[in-house]
C-alpha cells in the first residue's frame, strides 16, 4: 500500500476520494467474503466499472458519468418503488 497525499491547491480532493470509499463499502465490499487480493481487485474494478457506466448519480439528473450527450435518463417520475420484506426486495411499477 502506498499513501498519497491530496494536494494543497485542491482542498475538497480528499472529500471526493472519502465519498467514493464509502459508497463502495457500503454497495460492494460490505456485502461480501473476499478470498484473497486478486478477488477483491476483481470486485472493485468491476463495481468501478458500475459506477462510471451504468449508476445513476444524482448531481448529474440520474446519468452516468460516462453517458453522452445523447442519452436520454429514463424519466424517473413514472417509476414507483414498492419495499417488500422491510425493504429487501423492491418491487418497481410503472404507473403510467
Amino acid at each position: 500500500m502506498e499513501i498519497l497525499k491530496s494536494a494543497p491547491q485542491r482542498p475538497r480532493m480528499n472529500a471526493h476520494a472519502e465519498r467514493f470509499i464509502r459508497t463502495v463499502r457500503a454497495e460492494c465490499t460490505d456485502r461480501l467474503a473476499d478470498y484473497n487480493e486478486q478477488h477483491l481487485r476483481q470486485v472493485l474494478a468491476e463495481h468501478a466499472h458500475h459506477y462510471n457506466s451504468g449508476r445513476p448519480h444524482r448531481a448529474l439528473d440520474l446519468r452516468a458519468p460516462a453517458d453522452g450527450p445523447a442519452v436520454i435518463p429514463f424519466p424517473a417520475q413514472r417509476i414507483q418503488r414498492h419495499d417488500v420484506l422491510g425493504g429487501l426486495i423492491h418491487e418497481y411499477r410503472n404507473t403510467v
